[in-house]
């Protein structure tokens, strides 16, 4: 929610003059779509024209993914809001299988928790680009499940961390049929990997902002897909909302009086009944909330230009005749902390503001405006792709489609009943620092086991910005069954991680038991 009066509704009063900046550009995209659509159907031919008409029936896929946005960052983006929410679904208990980039990254790839994909961090041994290379990964993912199946597929904007340093720049993995992916990240200055060439881009130039770049880069895929008829997998990344936040300069002056949501969690006064890891940190002057909501303004400025990319993406698709047939799916790798728990511009932590994310979804068959409470993990991502694309998801995946609820449909009886959010440290018992955990989120509960052998549980319904820690004081039975089960979860793998999750929690939060469950 935006921080003073007023600006709750700035979102919408940018509606207007975002759709007129979109519109100025428009002739630009046209020429666009028509060049790549008669560069396409000369190399393609009239007999993979012909071909692809076979395909029509099959839909076309986009993933948008941001890079550390938060849930509340969603009612600043007027476009996402009125042509993806209010178009399809938005599903309100989506979270990270690991609130860090590449962990969550290469479950959105391979539809696995992290234990099993074995990115466990950004770099380093345990995890990165390389690792991913390196373990053979790469071999399976949901592109080479949708390219084997006929799909055209592209990845443009960011990979996996290291990519480009730890791994060759000039590296393509498996599965991708187009690839323009940041070698060298940036707002301003980057360069792309584009299909094999690198390109070093400099700021100065408006036209080089990034998300700019990679928009007219997504247009003409799917503008060159469209017109050969082929049914297109597109994977988009831009950087936004990652630190150090740069606007483009046409939107250097938005939101000039937002500021951080004044929540009780916001530098919370007492971190008594916190992990050591918390108590430690210093609490928030006026300084440090200055500070603070100036960084949350340039993050939300960041995702203005999405918020535009959003919108030529689905001008795109109308232009190309793909629209109706095409599922949109935004969502982030992960959230991130601007204070709250006296966490400062961080992300990693199992507190709400990092593993809770935005997921929107529109596309054939899904109703339009409503919201989804199954509880739902990237994990879910690629199996759900598959199942829209009529491709077999590997035995090894560890989430579940999402594609029937996203339909309407109510969640079945053997849907999950807890949410596996992981997090690794190369020293898993430390307390400085935050430790490594295991976390299981509930509708209404998150309980939260440390590699230091401390514990949290917080009741969500009564507590949304989780200050009362109960691990101490709530029901025994309910505390041991959620610790046998994520003890259970960090070694589940396939089916195993699907049984074991959707077990009913029998134990209530304030009353024991004798019943087992």
């Amino acid at each position: 929610m935006p921080g003073k009066r007023g600006d709750s509704h700035l979102a919408e009063r940018l509606h207007g003059s975002l759709r007129s900046a979109h519109a100025r550009r428009l002739t630009r995209r046209r020429a666009l779509h028509a060049a790549a659509g008669a560069a396409a159907s000369l190399v393609a031919g009239n007999a993979a024209v012909r071909a692809g008409q076979a395909e029509e029936s099959r839909p076309n896929i986009v993933l948008i993914l941001t890079d550390d946005m938060r849930v509340d960052d969603l009612a600043f983006m007027p476009n996402v809001q009125s042509l993806l929410a209010a178009q399809g679904a938005t599903f309100t208990a989506f979270a990270a299988t690991s609130p860090g980039c590449a962990p969550a990254r290469a479950s959105i790839l391979r539809g696995q928790y992290p234990h099993n994909h074995g990115i466990l961090r950004g770099s380093g041994d345990l995890g990165g680009a390389d690792v991913f290379r390196n373990s053979g990964y790469e071999s399976s993912t949901v592109a080479t499940w949708l390219q084997d199946a006929g799909y055209r597929t592209a990845l443009i904007g960011k990979y996996l961390n290291g990519y480009g340093a730890t791994v060759e720049p000039t590296y393509i993995p498996p599965g991708w049929d187009e690839w323009v992916v940041a070698t060298r990240e940036g707002y301003s200055r980057f360069e792309l990997n584009e299909n094999g060439t690198l390109t070093r881009y400099k700021s100065g130039q408006e036209e080089q902002y990034s998300t700019d770049v990679l928009a007219r880069k997504a247009e003409a895929f799917v503008a060159g897909a469209a017109a050969a008829g082929q049914p297109f997998f597109l994977y988009l990344a831009p950087r936004a909302p990652h630190g150090p936040a740069e606007p483009a300069s046409r939107h250097a002056s938005a939101f000039a009086n937002a500021i951080v949501p004044r929540t009780a969690a916001l530098g919370e006064e007492d971190v008594t009944d916190k992990p050591h890891w918390v108590q430690i940190l210093p609490k928030l002057d006026d300084d440090a909330l200055a500070e603070l909501d100036g960084y949350y303004r340039a993050r939300l400025q960041t995702l203005l230009a999405v918020d535009e990319l959003v919108a030529g993406l689905v001008e795109s698709l109308e232009q190309a005749g793909a629209l109706d047939d095409t599922y949109i799916v935004f969502t982030s790798d992960n959230g991130y902390s601007l204070g709250e728990h006296r966490i400062v511009q961080e992300k990693g932590s199992p507190y709400e503001q990092d593993i809770m994310l935005p997921l929107v979804m529109r596309g054939p068959g899904i109703p339009a405006g409503v919201t989804i409470d199954a509880l739902a993990s990237q994990a879910d991502l690629a199996p759900t792709f598959a199942a829209w694309a009529g491709a077999e998801a590997p035995d090894f995946v560890d989430g579940r489609s999402l594609a029937t609820i996203a339909s309407g449909e109510p969640a079945p009886p053997t849907w999950r009943t807890t949410i596996l959010i992981e997090q690794f440290a190369n020293n898993p018992a430390r307390t400085e620092k935050q430790p490594a955990f295991e976390a299981l989120r509930t509708h209404d509960l998150i309980f939260v086991a440390y590699g230091s052998g401390e514990r949290e549980l917080y009741d969500l319904a009564a507590d949304p910005q989780e200050l009362q820690n109960l691990a101490t004081r709530a029901n025994p039975a309910l505390v041991t069954k959620l610790l046998n089960r994520a003890e259970a979860m960090k070694g589940c793998a396939g089916e195993t991680c699907r049984a074991i999750e959707s077990e009913p929690l029998t134990a209530t939060l304030a009353s024991p038991i004798a019943s087992s469950g």
